[in-house]
């Protein structure tokens, strides 16, 4: 399997901080993506930043990767979860909004198995903290359509890892304890979903 991990954004993408600066999401998404790319490595999986470059790479571009990985191996053997943190204003200040979710397009997908591993590892790497869902279409993703989750022939997923403009969340994200946590959740959820589609294709 084939695992893509994006790093939302460049750093030439307007706004995108925290109110104070401290946390630009870029670097924040660069940072976490390498090192889940690189403990996946570690334990023997294909596993490769979709956009190594550090200019934001246009939304087409990024699909286009994803989509030539799909037709030299297949779409079901590859997969692709793009990093990002959420924002509730446009960084002019703070807000008290918080929680984690994973959001994948409209409709039932091939992508929601791998949504739904990823919120059973963040219930166990992230205890106490809130997890946002929507359990109406019977599983805990979001859906939405954004360009990356429509565009791309394999299961995407769009990861928003907390809020950069909540200080609470913020101080999670930068914390040495905050960043495990959001890699080890990525890893495990991964590590899940593979295990699901190994058990359905002996």
């Amino acid at each position: 399997m084939k695992i893509l991990i994006d790093n939302g954004h460049g750093a030439g993408t307007p706004g995108k901080r925290s109110p104070d600066g401290v946390l630009r999401e870029y670097a924040w998404n660069r940072q976490i993506a390498a090192r889940i790319v690189s403990a996946l490595a570690d334990l023997g999986h294909d596993a490769e930043l979709l956009v190594p470059e550090l200019s934001d790479v246009p939304l087409p571009e990024r699909c286009r990767r994803v989509n030539a990985w799909c037709q030299q191996l297949g779409r079901d053997n590859v997969i692709l979860v793009s990093i990002h943190v959420n924002a509730a204003g446009l960084g002019e200040r703070w807000y008290d909004a918080t929680g984690w979710c994973a959001y994948t397009s409209r409709g039932d997908t091939r992508a929601d198995a791998l949504a739904t591993c990823l919120y059973e590892a963040a219930r166990f790497h992230l205890p106490g903290r809130r997890l946002r869902t929507d359990y109406t279409d019977g599983d805990p993703d979001l859906e939405a359509g954004f360009y990356i989750l429509r565009r791309t022939l394999a299961p995407s997923v769009l990861v928003e890892n907390f809020f950069m403009d909540s200080r609470s969340d913020c101080a999670f994200l930068l914390s040495a304890e905050g960043q495990a946590a959001i890699v080890n959740l990525h890893v495990d959820g991964i590590i899940r979903y593979l295990s699901s589609v190994i058990s359905c294709n002996p």
